[in-house]
């Protein structure tokens, strides 16, 4: 019960929601795009990206100076369910 929980605060929040939806849409981005894309400063952004992927929900991947990320293809059903609504 506490993984779900911990799921459903992380996607409790609008920012969170709106980068699932851009990666949703664009797939793979580096922080710095998402940023730009949610109009959010860069620190921010991945304040939110980390707690997403603390939850498992997004993945990242470090590719020289810049952290790639894409949603994670083994989510939980609570997290599925969610995102296929947005």
């Amino acid at each position: 019960m506490k993984k779900t929980e911990k799921v459903l605060k992380a996607l409790a929040n609008l920012k969170r929601l709106h980068i699932i939806k851009v990666l949703k849409g664009e797939g793979e981005k580096f922080v710095g795009e998402i940023a730009d894309d949610i109009n959010l400063s860069f620190r921010a952004t991945s304040k939110h990206l980390k707690i997403l992927s603390a939850v498992e929900i997004v993945e990242k991947e470090q590719r020289g100076p810049q952290i790639f990320y894409t949603l994670s293809p083994n989510l939980d059903p609570i997290s599925r369910l969610v995102l296929s609504s947005i």
